[in-house]
């Protein structure tokens, strides 16, 4: 500080530091369709995490959280492009989760040739139950098989010999992992911090935590409890819960209570058993602390009388049914309800 003396008052100049643009994440769920059905246009499951500062708009790094039918539509209304993805996180390979993956990375590949490998983040190799193997690293590698075999990928490098002569998969950098009980870091970008957690529905599933500066997301995929049938305190993952203590939002799969066996949706018990519901999901964010609730992935839709081949009981539900069964469970943050392009931004402007 300088003094300078006017008469006999010394007066203090203060130089203020160049003001720095504040940190900030946006939450954007670019798929809130339930499973592999089709309903009104949703695209399938993913989620967006964009994270940076005000001066860069929340987008010095982007995550994409799954992958399901219609990624890349959502991801050009948000002005994202496929080349702009720091990674991809898959919670299981279910394929309402991870066929959009298959768009985006022969975007990628054929419009931007030059641009660097993208992270895929996933589970490694593991058996099912049922005696197969269920594989994202053989995913990712088979990912063009297709278009290889029709030629489409040999026309494409006949156009441009920037292309990658293997292919689309040559654009990925999958780094697998073994999904444990506590808390893991899987991936990391200055302040970005992604960690993973094991988490029950089909064999390899994941559930993610993302923390940074300016708050932090957790998103479940689609967890439920590692009891299949009742009796068994909640539906929801004790590992999730775990992974979600103090986090500011939590992105999750639900399934509303109405579509239960003890109804006459005819929906299989073990169908409905490996979801989390509505009800418990409120529980379980409330215990967590959290401070926002987005049910996304909503099995049934709201407006819809069916989900797929199974009714609905007592006809269509709401917005208001939702939420309200997640309040009534004790939650006492915001609940979302997921659309396609809803977003939480972190701080709220």
């Amino acid at each position: 500080m300088k003094l300078k003396v006017i008469g006999a008052i010394a007066v203090g100049l203060w130089f203020a530091p160049p003001a720095h643009a504040a940190p900030c994440l946006t939450v954007t769920v670019t798929g809130a369709q339930g499973g592999p059905q089709a309903y009104q246009g949703q695209a399938g499951p993913g989620t967006l995490i964009r994270y940076g500062d005000d001066a860069d708009n929340c987008s010095a790094v982007r995550l994409q959280f799954d992958a399901g039918r219609g990624t890349l539509l959502r991801l050009s209304q948000l002005n994202v492009l496929s080349s702009q993805l720091n990674a991809v996180f898959f919670t299981h390979m279910h394929n309402d989760h991870s066929e959009g993956f298959i768009d985006l990375i022969q975007h990628r590949w054929a419009l931007f040739p030059a641009s660097p490998k993208i992270d895929v983040v996933c589970s490694d190799d593991v058996g099912s139950p049922l005696g197969f193997t269920v594989s994202c690293k053989k995913f990712v590698a088979h990912i063009a098989d297709a278009m290889i075999h029709s030629g489409e990928i040999a026309q494409r490098l006949a156009e441009d010999k920037r292309r990658l002569a293997d292919g689309p998969a040559a654009l990925a950098n999958v780094r697998a992992f073994a999904p444990t009980n506590e808390p893991q870091a899987v991936w990391s970008s200055g302040d970005v911090k992604v960690s993973a957690i094991r988490s029950t529905h089909i064999a390899g599933h994941a559930s993610y935590r993302v923390d940074t500066p300016a708050g932090s997301v957790v998103i479940g995929g689609d967890a439920g409890n590692d009891k299949f049938a009742p009796p068994r305190p909640s539906s929801t993952s004790e590992q999730v819960e775990l992974l979600a203590k103090g986090a500011d939002v939590i992105v999750h799969s639900t399934i509303h209570p109405v579509m239960g066996p003890e109804r006459d949706s005819g929906m299989p018990p073990p169908i409905f058993l490996r979801q989390s519901t509505s009800s418990d999901l409120g529980a379980m964010a409330q215990r967590a602390g959290a401070k926002h609730l987005v049910l996304t992935h909503l099995i049934p839709a709201t407006g819809s009388p069916q989900h797929g081949a199974w009714k609905v009981p007592g006809g269509a539900l709401t917005e208001d049914d939702y939420r309200k069964s997640a309040v009534d469970a004790g939650f006492k943050g915001q609940v979302l309800l997921a659309k396609d392009l809803a977003t939480i931004r972190l701080p709220a402007k």
